[in-house]
C-alpha cells in the first residue's frame, strides 16, 4: 500500500451517526497495576452512560466469580447504554455472559494464522465453523452479537473477509476490525476497514503502540466503520487504546459529528484517572493540564484579546476553563488577568513589582502557581487574604492499628470535627481533614514531597503537597519539627486556597 492516498473523511458519509464502545472497565482494567472494585465499575459506568456512551463492556464473564459480580451489578444498574462482556470463542464464556444479565456479547475469535494455528491450534475452516456455530447460539439466546476478529490487522484479509462474513451471515448484529497489538498504519487500516463495511456494520478497535491508534480510528471511519471502540484517557494494555474523548472531540470539531455528551469528558477522565491511579499526562490532549493552559507573553496576550487565537475549540466545549499560567514567560497582561479572575486589585507600581516578582520565581525554574501569585500579591500591597479555613486542633496516634486522628477545623467560622484512619498518622490526619470538609470539595492531592531541612531526631521537615479542584492547582509548602502538622498544616493552606478560588461555599456536612 506505499504510496496509496487516504480515503477522505465527509461529514456527509455519516449520515446514520458514529457510536462509541467504552472498553475502559475491561481493555482499560488490563493497564499495569490496575484494579478496579464493582463500585468504582458501576461509579465509572453510570458515568458513561450519562454521557451518552451507545455500549458499555463491563468485563469479561469469564475472569472470575468477583469479575461476574462486577459486571451484574453494572447490568442492574438500568442504563440506557447497551451492556456486554467480553467472550473468547467458548460457549462457556457466552453462559457465563447469559448467567450476568448482559444484553450482548463482543466475541473475540482468531483471525490471524498466528492465533488460528499458533494460540488456538485449529484451522482456518474449523475456525469459520466454530464462529458460525457460536453466533448462532448466542443469537438464539436473545444476546447483541459483535464479532471481533482478533489480529485482524496482520490476517490474511481474504480469510478475515471470509470469516466476518460467515458471522454475519450466522446473525452477527456487527463485526469489529481489531489492531490488537497496534500493529497497522493507516493504509492497512482503511484496506480491513472498508472490505469489512462493505460486508455489514462494522466497527474498530485500535491501540497506540505506535502512536496511530487515533489516525486509524479516524481512517476506519471514514473506510465505512461507525463504530469505534475506545476507553477514557486512552488506557489500556501496553502503549493503550485509542482515547474516546479525543475521537469523541474530532468527529465532533472536524467533521461536526456528535458522539457524546463532551462537557462531561473532563469529569469523566478525572474519575478514571483518580480510580485507575494512571494520572494524566499535562500534555495529553482535551482533559491534560496543559491543554487550556497558557503562559507564554505573547500567546496569553493572544488569547485575552480573541479567545480562538491560540486554541481549536473552546475550553467550555468539554468541560474545562481556560487557565493563563504564570512563570518566567508570563507577560504583564496575563498576570493582571489572573489577578483580576481573582478579584485582585492592583495599581501599576504594584502590577509592575508582581509582575518581576513572578520572573524571578519562574527564572529559578519554579512554577507559580495560583496560592504563590496571592502570596505575592498580598505582600506587595501589604494585605492579608480572608482565610475561609482553619486548624484549630489536630491528633494523631501511632501507637494503635490502625494509626488514628482527630481534627478540630472553623469553615466559614463554622467549626467541624472529624476523625479517620490511615496507613500512618499522616495518612489518618489528611484523611481526617478531607472527610471534614466533606467530599463535595472534590479536591486531589497531586503530590506529597517531603524534606528534612536540618539535622537530628528533631529535625525541622518542610512539606510541599499540591492539590487540584477541577482546572485550579496550588502548590504549598509548610515546615514544622512534626511532619504530622507540617503535612495537615499544608494540606489545609492548599485547600483553602482551592475553596477561595472557587465561587461556591464548602457545604456543611448533612
Amino acid at each position: 500500500m506505499t504510496g496509496a492516498s487516504l480515503p477522505p473523511l465527509d461529514a456527509t458519509d455519516l449520515d446514520d451517526g458514529v457510536k462509541l464502545l467504552d472498553t475502559t472497565l475491561r481493555d482499560g482494567e488490563q493497564a499495569p497495576g490496575v484494579s478496579l472494585t464493582s463500585e468504582e465499575k458501576a461509579h465509572i459506568a453510570r458515568k458513561l452512560d450519562a454521557a451518552g456512551i451507545d455500549v458499555i463492556e463491563a468485563g469479561s464473564a469469564c475472569t472470575g466469580d468477583g469479575e461476574r459480580a462486577t459486571i451484574e451489578r453494572v447490568t442492574a444498574l438500568d442504563l440506557s447504554a447497551r451492556v456486554t462482556s467480553f467472550c473468547r470463542g467458548l460457549q462457556r464464556d457466552v453462559d457465563l455472559a447469559l448467567d450476568c444479565g448482559v444484553d450482548g456479547i463482543d466475541l473475540v475469535v482468531p483471525a490471524s494464522d498466528r492465533h488460528v494455528t499458533g494460540k488456538v491450534d485449529t484451522t482456518r475452516e474449523a475456525n469459520v465453523a466454530r464462529t458460525v456455530e457460536l453466533v448462532e447460539y448466542a443469537t438464539d439466546h436473545g444476546l447483541w452479537v459483535e464479532v471481533i476478529g482478533e489480529d485482524g490487522s496482520r490476517a490474511d484479509l481474504d480469510y478475515l473477509e471470509r470469516l466476518m462474513a460467515a458471522a454475519l451471515d450466522a446473525g452477527a448484529d456487527r463485526v469489529c476490525y481489531a489492531d490488537t497489538v497496534g500493529h497497522a498504519t493507516p493504509e492497512r487500516t482503511r484496506e480491513c476497514a472498508s472490505t469489512l463495511a462493505d460486508l455489514g456494520p462494522t466497527s474498530t478497535h485500535t491501540h497506540d503502540d505506535l502512536g496511530l491508534a487515533m489516525a486509524n480510528a479516524l481512517v476506519s471511519v471514514a473506510a465505512g466503520a461507525d463504530m469505534v471502540h475506545g476507553t477514557v484517557n486512552g488506557i489500556g494494555e501496553r502503549a493503550g487504546n485509542v482515547a474516546l474523548e479525543e475521537v469523541a472531540i474530532a468527529l465532533d470539531h472536524g467533521y461536526d459529528v456528535a458522539t457524546m455528551d463532551l462537557e462531561r469528558v473532563y469529569d469523566l477522565a478525572q474519575l478514571v484517572a483518580n480510580r485507575t491511579g494512571i494520572p494524566l499526562a499535562p500534555n495529553k490532549a482535551v482533559v491534560g493540564e496543559n491543554a487550556f493552559t497558557h503562559e507564554s507573553g505573547i500567546h496569553t496576550d493572544g488569547t485575552l484579546k480573541d479567545d480562538a487565537m491560540y486554541e481549536p475549540y473552546p475550553p467550555e466545549k468539554v468541560g474545562r476553563t481556560r487557565r493563563l499560567a504564570l512563570g518566567k514567560h508570563a507577560g504583564r497582561a496575563g498576570i493582571e488577568a489572573a489577578l483580576d479572575e481573582r478579584g485582585v486589585s492592583v495599581t501599576d507600581e504594584e502590577l509592575a513589582e508582581v509582575v518581576a516578582r513572578v520572573k524571578a520565581i519562574g527564572d529559578r525554574g519554579k512554577r507559580v502557581t495560583d496560592a504563590d501569585l496571592l502570596t505575592i500579591a498580598e505582600s506587595v500591597r501589604g494585605t492579608d487574604y480572608d482565610r475561609r479555613v482553619e486548624l484549630l486542633d489536630l491528633t494523631a496516634i501511632s501507637g494503635v492499628n490502625p494509626p488514628t486522628a482527630s481534627v478540630r477545623l472553623a469553615v466559614d467560622g463554622e467549626e467541624r470535627e472529624n476523625a479517620s484512619t490511615g496507613s500512618g498518622p499522616v495518612d489518618a490526619a489528611m484523611n481526617a481533614v478531607v472527610e471534614a470538609l466533606s467530599h463535595e470539595i472534590e479536591a486531589s492531592l497531586d503530590s506529597y514531597h517531603v524534606d528534612a531541612i536540618t539535622g537530628g531526631t528533631d529535625a525541622v521537615v518542610t512539606v510541599d503537597v499540591e492539590m487540584s479542584r477541577d482546572d485550579e492547582t496550588v502548590a504549598v509548602t509548610a515546615s514544622d519539627s512534626d511532619i504530622t502538622s507540617a503535612s495537615v498544616t499544608a494540606m489545609i493552606d492548599a485547600m483553602d486556597r482551592l475553596v477561595a478560588s472557587g465561587e461556591e461555599p464548602v457545604p456543611a456536612d448533612d
